[in-house]
């Protein structure tokens, strides 16, 4: 099992909604990353994810983040900005939100060391496939906020 865990998010036939599983792609193809990162298509699974977490040392989760930003921001939250917000309820398509998939970890003592979420306001999240523009022109930011903390993780 590899150390690291890259976990996608996201329903692609809601618009919007897709940009963790666009970002996991990009990211995937962008280089070899080498046997101690996995990339994992989580789709709308939510709990169902939570063995996937188990002995993980660090985990990067990419989604659709809805904080009340102007669509297209591109958010980077570490472990203590992540529990800050607390296990909402998920408030899209999603089986259960990132948030509560965490806090389900954590509970059961599987919570990787450390986390980041890079994530993309959305600006709709609606039946429809491909990313509204906005959120589309904020991918190659998100990517490469990604890449650096992949790449941090691996230096360490």
């Amino acid at each position: 099992m590899a150390a690291t865990l890259v976990l996608g998010l996201g329903n692609l036939l809601l618009g919007d909604d897709g940009a963790g599983l666009r970002l996991l792609a990009e990211l995937e193809r962008r280089r070899n990353w080498g046997p101690g990162i996995e990339f994992i298509d989580g789709g709308t699974q939510g709990l169902a994810l939570l063995g996937y977490l188990s002995g993980r040392r660090a985990l990067l989760l990419l989604d659709a983040v809805a904080l009340g930003a102007p669509p297209g921001t591109v958010h980077l939250l570490r472990t203590a900005e992540i529990e800050a917000l607390g296990a909402a309820r998920a408030t899209t398509a999603h089986e259960g939100s990132a948030r509560e998939l965490l806090a389900a970890a954590r509970l059961l003592g599987e919570c990787p060391a450390e986390i980041v979420v890079v994530g993309i306001e959305p600006e709709q999240v609606r039946t429809g496939i491909g990313l509204s523009p906005v959120v589309e022109q904020a991918v190659h930011a998100a990517v490469e906020r990604a890449t650096t903390i992949l790449a941090q993780w691996l230096a360490t």
